[in-house]
């Protein structure tokens, strides 16, 4: 039997190409409608819809925790005073400008978004205060007491992390009539670096601040998002700053990346590189040894489990050039000068309790600026951690300021902050129990947290008055209950310290200690004889 096959007419031939095109559309707007819904949920988890937190701002910000809030405190004093209405427009001409001040924070199972708050009210942020009647000279005492208590109020999560409030009316201890501000930014936004940028746009003449829109573009995949927010940004950093370290690192660091290009530059050169790379390992992995096997710090009166309220104290500025002049003398750093006067007033305020302190030492957290100088306009963070131990057992002002010196001479070249940071970067990564548990086997091994800033030299502007002393406290994280500022400032020197009330209910009587070691310091150095001078 011979089936006869009949070939398809031009009508049917017809039909099936509409067919099959008809189906071809339908898939095609099937797939579409699947890869927009997967594209809205994905959205949705990781919250690409706004702009992706860092993985390091993220870690500062689910930092938080009842005995230490991660806000940066600061507070201006400013002669003549000013007024509410003219502080608001030049937040609104300046700060405002940066978006991060217009955006609030969602966060999700995977991290943080920055989204702007649509209804930003700039009244949720700056507050006119008073503070309350104190009898005459004791103004300072009151701003101090109102300082501390805003540094356990949290920041509305509703809105954007930061609060200015201005109190119009605040005598000073000399007894001039003027005003004062202070300043709450979660760290979340920016370190202490990019907040200098941040305060110059404010003042009088100050830079501009970044134009809108002048940022990349957010990217709008996962796997975009996980290169520009977490690699991308940390192999970057950790390049620049090997670089600043020394160009045989960075190159070192640099042939990890390109292997086939380093052979082809000669073996003469490779060899080079090997031996840089050699020693760059060398030193990483000493470095993570120190900072994995640092011991408990001791235990004084100081360390302990905090209680959560605060207090704050500060000191009338030193002469900068009195402490160039001891610096130029001893053969040593201003820098040294300064971390050796905190050692003696730490000592001496252990002493005067009751604590034995002769060989003690305490372990104070440093941070490190990673930023390369043409990004310091940027927010965010972009520092690591060092570890400093204080010599506060040894009382000659001179043997400690030496051992300060050498000390910190053997912090230079040390890759101990770029480890800090990846270890933020990486808590950034986890849940919050799990981060939470990471960092807290650091703050069981510091006392304190201590920033040291160099500021203008010279006396700046702020709505027509002068700003006659600025003093900020970076935040301590876990347990650690202190936390020393230095800055320069106007031509002078101010230290301020915060504590947890639980551990250190009197931080004036450290603070009273400041002067005198300066002092000490100062006579014994004239003392000396020249040739014997390091």
């Amino acid at each position: 039997m011979v089936t006869r096959v009949t070939a398809p007419s031009a009508g049917e031939k017809l039909a099936r190409r509409v067919a099959q095109e008809m189906a071809r559309q339908v898939a095609g707007k099937v797939a579409r409608n699947v890869q927009k819904n997967l594209k809205r949920a994905v959205s949705g988890t990781l919250g690409l819809s706004g702009e992706r937190m860092s993985k390091v701002d993220t870690a500062w910000l689910r930092m938080d925790c009842d005995a230490n809030l991660m806000q940066i405190v600061g507070v201006w004093t400013l002669q003549p005073g000013v007024k509410y209405e003219a502080v608001r427009e030049r937040i609104e001409n300046t700060l405002l400008k940066y978006d991060r001040f217009r955006q609030r924070v969602i966060e999700d199972a995977a991290g943080a978004t920055w989204v702007f708050d649509r209804s930003f009210d700039l009244a949720n942020h700056l507050i006119l205060e008073k503070l309350p009647k104190s009898a005459r000279g004791r103004g300072e005492q009151a701003l101090q007491d109102r300082v501390a208590e805003l540094a356990t109020e949290r920041l509305a999560p509703a809105h954007p992390l930061w609060q200015m409030h201005l109190i119009e009316d605040y005598t000073g201890p000399d007894g001039v009539k003027g005003s004062a501000l202070i300043v709450r930014i979660h760290h979340c936004i920016a370190d202490g670096i990019a907040l200098i940028s941040v305060t110059m746009s404010l003042v009088d003449g100050g830079a501009a601040p970044p134009g809108r829109g002048s940022k990349d573009a957010t990217p709008h995949s996962v796997e975009e998002w996980f290169e520009d927010t977490l690699l991308r940004p940390f192999t970057q950093l950790t390049v620049k700053a090997l670089g600043a370290m020394g160009e045989g690192a960075a190159r070192s660091l640099g042939m990890l990346g390109d292997p086939k290009k380093s052979v082809e530059q000669g073996l003469e050169q490779g060899i080079k590189s090997s031996l840089d790379l050699g020693k760059v390992l060398l030193q990483v992995l000493a470095d993570t040894a120190a900072l994995a096997l640092m011991p408990d710090d001791s235990k004084t009166r100081l360390k302990g489990t905090p209680g959560g309220v605060k207090k704050v104290a500060w000191c009338q500025p030193i002469p900068l050039d009195e402490v160039k002049a001891v610096g130029k003398a001893l053969n040593c750093s201003v820098n040294d000068v300064l971390l050796s006067c905190v050692a003696g007033a730490l000592g001496e305020y252990l002493k005067a309790q009751g604590d034995e302190v002769a060989g003690q030492e305490i372990r104070a957290m440093v941070p490190v600026n990673l930023r390369p100088r043409e990004q310091t306009h940027k927010l965010g963070n972009h520092f690591g951690l060092v570890p400093l131990v204080l010599p506060i057992g040894l009382a000659n002002p001179v043997e400690r300021i030496y051992e300060v010196r050498r000390r910190m001479t053997a912090l230079k070249g040390s890759y101990q902050p770029l480890l800090a940071f990846s270890l933020l970067a990486m808590a950034g990564l986890l849940i919050k129990p799990a981060q939470d548990l990471m960092l807290n086997i650091f703050s069981k091994k510091t006392t304190a947290v201590m920033t040291n800033v160099p500021g203008p030299r010279e006396k700046l502007k702020f709505c027509g008055a002068t700003l006659e002393q600025s003093m900020f406290w970076v935040p301590q994280s876990g347990n650690v209950g202190l936390g020393v500022s230095i800055l320069s400032y106007g031509g002078g020197v101010q230290f301020g310290v915060i504590t947890d009330s639980a551990l250190c209910p009197e931080p004036q009587r450290i603070i009273d200690e400041f002067v005198p070691e300066f002092a000490r310091l100062s006579i014994v150095t004239l003392m000396l004889p020249w040739h014997e001078r390091p």
